[in-house]
């Protein structure tokens, strides 16, 4: 297939462009600079210079392609509406990125949650989290205008990326703190436990939602789950450092922004994939955050 990939050069897509051109997929990714599509076409990728906010070139490239995926954005609206709007009647695949964010609570580190979500389970979003789910619900629905429309919901993702940005965003940001003070901290108490996948496990189910989906199928991706408090315990012992401490949560928003420390680092998001494992057969090849922490995150 010919495949428009937007984020080509972040964390998520970048290893989503590597695994489909292993498949034999071109890909042609979406690039706002030239030192960036230098880089992509280095790694295979064909450059198209732009952003999210030129829906005509988003709808012309969606036309030519024979299937879209879109990992820049999880919260673009108007980016998704073009990219449905130029697929609608084609049967063409459209995969969208979502976060199991919008599952997330307010626990600030605090407890950890005894909810866990399959795809039969209904989504309550937060009010920050209700645009997100929106956009999520417009891509399953848009099965009902003839587009190939999936959703993957993405867990917490660990791992080293294969492409031009290598660094998720969860456990990376907790290793910058630890290296810069010296002590590993998770957001409160740590108590709160996400769910998780290891990048290349990741970019796997897109290989396969991408071949055999139905149209309309929404998918959590995941394969474990741990808490931040063993999260940062992990990062303590790879990096010889002490027992780790509380981080207030003030003190986190003040440093990590609200967004961050709030919800990707001091929520519970726990979900259970178990959709992409009996429609599309995904068997995950990782199974623990804590042992890739320990034995395999780069420390230099």
């Amino acid at each position: 297939m010919n495949v428009f990939l937007t984020g080509a050069t972040g964390f998520i897509g970048g290893a989503i462009a590597h695994r489909l051109m292993q498949s034999g997929h071109r890909v042609r990714g979406l690039v706002r600079s030239p030192e960036k599509a230098a880089g992509l076409q280095a790694l295979g990728v064909e450059p198209v210079p732009g952003d999210l906010s030129d829906t005509v070139l988003l709808a012309r490239e969606a036309k030519a392609a024979d299937a879209v995926v879109n990992a820049a954005s999880s919260d673009d609206r108007p980016a998704v509406e073009a990219f449905l709007d130029a697929l609608a009647g084609s049967g063409k695949p459209f995969l969208h990125t979502s976060g199991t964010s919008v599952v997330a609570d307010d626990a600030r580190g605090g407890w950890a949650s005894d909810r866990i979500h399959d795809e039969d389970t209904p989504i309550e979003p937060l009010p920050d989290k209700a645009a997100r789910a929106a956009i999520d619900r417009l891509v399953v629905d848009a099965a009902g205008r003839g587009v190939r429309s999936i959703v993957l919901c993405n867990s917490l993702i660990y791992g080293t990326g294969p492409g031009l940005h290598a660094d998720s965003v969860q456990i990376p940001a907790l290793v910058a703190q630890a290296r810069k003070t010296g002590v590993a901290r998770p957001v409160g108490h740590g108590r709160n436990v996400w769910s998780n996948v290891h990048v290349d496990d990741m970019a796997e189910l897109y290989a396969l939602a991408l071949e055999h989906a139905p149209a309309g199928a929404f998918y959590y991706v995941e394969n474990g789950e741990a808490s931040f408090a063993e999260a940062a315990a992990a990062i303590a012992r790879r990096l010889g450092l002490g027992a780790p401490q509380p981080w207030p949560v003030e003190d986190a928003i003040a440093e990590l922004g609200f967004a961050q420390a709030v919800y990707s680092l001091g929520s519970n998001s726990r979900v259970r994939g178990r959709r992409a494992r009996a429609e599309l057969g995904w068997t995950p090849r990782h199974g623990s955050l804590i042992d890739w922490i320990e034995r395999e995150m780069p420390v230099e």
